[in-house]
């Protein structure tokens, strides 16, 4: 008996640990998103602007 509850706490460890590893992983390509979208906002400004100029000129 207390083999398998030594188990199950083990797996229940492991399940909470992947999901922490999750979130911290999600929250770092947040950051890295923005730090990205604010070092190259004005060329992405000027994507966008060239990208419809060209639709307007359909």
């Amino acid at each position: 008996m207390g083999a398998q509850c030594a188990l199950r706490s083990k797996l229940k460890q492991t399940a909470g640990q992947g999901t922490t590893e999750y979130a911290i992983l999600v929250g770092v390509l947040v950051v890295l998103a923005i730090v990205a979208i604010t070092l190259f906002r004005p060329k992405l400004e000027e994507l966008w602007n060239a990208i419809a100029e060209g639709i307007n000129g359909l």
